[in-house]
């Protein structure tokens, strides 16, 4: 990427509160980084309060982990979403940095676009483009009234669009990038409801030459593939898996997980493979997309998710492979189709052998990575384990 030179004004000024004289150098750092950041718009911290009315509560469109998005208006009245990160915030300068300088080096139909980020004194901004219809947790799948008629045409477009901006990020751009959280909230949908992949905290960048690569875990529970949450070893097969769920989620209008509903209709990934075998796809289909969809086309649909969330890492197509299906312009093979990957037959399996050799320290049994089924209501997990080696 090009250099370029720019005034960070607080970024790399001393203090003389104790506070920020303690992060000192995480400031300083973060300012040489962004030193190879090419086409990035620098905003002052004044800028951003005056254009979300000094981050008025009326004006916050997204809260997570991270901490909150406002939607603001520019000088130039330009409508912008700004990210801002707590100050305990487990999106760390390491994420923040990640997301940076992966999205400001790249441009696609179906990615979120990064206008630029303020990083001044101990705030970290990110400011991207605002998208007006929200995301998918939040309308297709959220449990309050959503005005938005999404037929079928529209959740077409929306799972050949994500697939689309996947492809471009697996295949196309170079390193490659794997994106690590893709779900439901990260999928932003604008006026005409083109689907923005958001949020690259935690991608990774995956040269060529590459198999895969030993990492942290970190994802989110129900789109964490099995071998990549219990493994750690990290391949573009993992985003597949996520992108299987998110898949089923569309076509399903339903989260991966509803413990509102009977115990064996719970897991969407458990009840679709079950219900395919029974050669009853058609249950699964929302029933609000109404009269006008394509219930071959849906099933289709479902049967690829199915395909995306296959055991076997190998076994799963590539994204590009992935479109063609979902366009018609590759058939897929019914043969192929096996037991989907779920982690609670790969978590029963170390449990009972890790029950028949030593037991963990607590006396329960369980395996040191049984805490990726911890709080369940989490909207980001974050897991380590010592087995793996940490990015």
């Amino acid at each position: 990427m090009a250099k370029f030179s720019c005034c960070f004004g607080k970024v790399a000024s001393a203090t003389e509160n104790g506070h920020r004289a303690n992060n000192r150098g995480n400031h300083l750092d973060v300012s040489r980084e962004l030193l190879d950041v090419e086409n990035m718009r620098f905003y002052t911290y004044r800028e951003l309060r005056l254009a979300t009315e000094d981050f008025n509560p009326d004006n916050k469109i997204g809260e997570g982990g991270f901490g909150s998005v406002y939607k603001g208006t520019l000088k130039d009245g330009t409508v912008v979403a700004v990210k801002v990160l707590g100050a305990e915030s487990r999106q760390g300068l390491r994420e923040f940095m990640t997301e940076i300088t992966i999205i400001s080096d790249i441009q696609h139909e179906n990615l979120v676009k990064l206008h630029g980020c303020c990083v001044e004194g101990d705030h970290r901004i990110l400011v991207y483009g605002y998208l007006k219809n929200g995301s998918l947790d939040q309308t297709l799948l959220g449990s309050g009234h959503c005005s938005i008629k999404f037929t079928w045409k529209v959740r077409r477009k929306i799972c050949i669009g994500v697939a689309k901006g996947l492809a471009y990020l697996h295949e196309e751009v170079q390193p490659h990038v794997i994106h690590r959280d893709i779900k439901a909230s990260n999928i932003l949908l604008d006026e005409d409801f083109t689907p923005k992949i958001s949020d690259f905290g935690l991608a990774k960048l995956f040269p060529a030459h590459l198999t895969h690569v030993s990492t942290r875990i970190a994802g989110t529970q129900g789109y964490l593939a099995p071998e990549y949450a219990i493994r750690g070893q990290l391949t573009r097969k993992a985003d597949i898996y996520s992108f299987g769920v998110l898949l089923l989620e569309i076509v399903s209008g339903r989260p991966n997980q509803n413990r509102r509903l009977p115990v064996e209709e719970q897991y969407l990934l458990e009840r679709v493979w079950e219900l395919y075998r029974e050669g009853e796809l058609e249950k699964l289909v929302d029933t609000s997309i109404g009269k006008d969809v394509d219930m071959d086309e849906a099933c289709l649909y479902l049967k690829i998710g199915l395909l995306c969330t296959l055991s076997l890492p190998k076994n799963r197509p590539s994204m590009s492979s992935v479109m063609k299906m979902l366009n018609d312009e590759m058939s897929i093979d019914e043969k192929d189709l096996s037991d989907p990957g779920l982690l609670s037959e790969l978590m029963t399996f170390k449990t009972a052998k890790n029950n028949t050799s030593a037991t963990s320290s607590s006396g329960s049994g369980m395996p040191e990575d049984s805490a990726i089924y911890g709080n369940t209501t989490s909207s980001r997990a974050t897991m380590t384990f010592t087995s793996i080696t940490d990015r």
